[in-house]
């Protein structure tokens, strides 16, 4: 998916493998919330623009009222949110990535707490297949994730690179670039990338940028996200990066019933 905005208006754009997951239909969306809601799992959210990421929480879901979103702890930047023309929110249910974008967002207090109230989205992205489920991969650790990148220089000249990864699945990863002078466009493909996993022997693939857009990151750096399908991958390549994603997803599980 990518995000384009014009004035005042935010379009998202989406691929063809990603298309055929989008929900339309408005009672299916709703129903879709009421679940959201009663898993009472947490949301990222982004400001659009000002790439604000905060972590937030659905507490309502009315058919009449709409969406209500629990705010920031920072009233500074809830007023910023509040500027922005629409919110990209993504979580999970069921470990089935849920992407949404929240317009005409307004910034609310209700029963004495602040929260953001929208309408329910027109469209909302449901990714069902088992291997779209991505891994957030650890980025401070000695398991960090990296992928040999040939970034380009122009005049057809590239320079190779370790960039960190964002997330993983078996369908792509997102990467984080930093964003002076690098050249990056949706569909542009790179030939021999090279993901380094922990305890995996080297996954060579050619990548595809599916779509990119900047973030800030608590501390106020800025990167450019580039989210990259895998292209020509080979089964045994494929079985790797799966069995890498369950590994990690054991382990993290494990960790928190307190067994590791």
């Amino acid at each position: 998916m990518q995000i384009e905005q014009q004035d005042t208006r935010v379009e998202l754009v989406y691929g063809e493998d990603e298309a055929k997951y989008l929900l339309r239909d408005a009672a299916e969306i709703k129903a879709l919330f009421r679940a959201l809601l009663g898993h009472r799992g947490l949301l990222g959210a982004r400001s659009i623009p000002g790439g604000h990421n905060f972590i937030t929480a659905l507490i309502e879901a009315d058919e009449q009222r709409g969406i209500l979103l629990d705010a920031s702890t920072d009233p500074l930047q809830n007023e910023r949110i509040a500027q922005s023309n629409a919110l990209d929110c993504v979580t999970q249910l069921d470990r089935v990535r849920i992407q949404f974008l929240l317009e005409n967002h307004a910034l609310v207090v209700e029963d004495g707490k602040a929260g953001f109230r929208a309408p329910f989205p027109h469209t909302v992205l449901r990714l069902q297949r088992r291997e779209f489920f991505r891994l957030q991969t650890p980025l401070t650790s000695a398991r960090k994730v990296v992928c040999r990148f040939p970034l380009p220089l122009g005049n057809g000249r590239t320079h190779e690179v370790e960039l960190s990864i964002l997330d993983i699945s078996r369908g792509g990863v997102a990467i984080a670039v930093p964003p002076g002078g690098v050249a990056l466009e949706q569909g542009a493909v790179f030939e021999d990338c090279t993901l380094l996993l922990p305890d995996t022997p080297p996954v060579s693939t050619r990548l595809t940028i599916r779509n990119l857009f900047r973030i800030t990151r608590p501390n106020g750096v800025e990167l450019l996200r580039i989210g990259c399908a895998f292209a020509d991958l080979s089964a045994s390549a494929g079985d790797a990066i799966q069995r890498y994603v369950l590994r990690m997803e054991r382990e993290r599980n494990a960790r928190e019933r307190g067994l590791i």
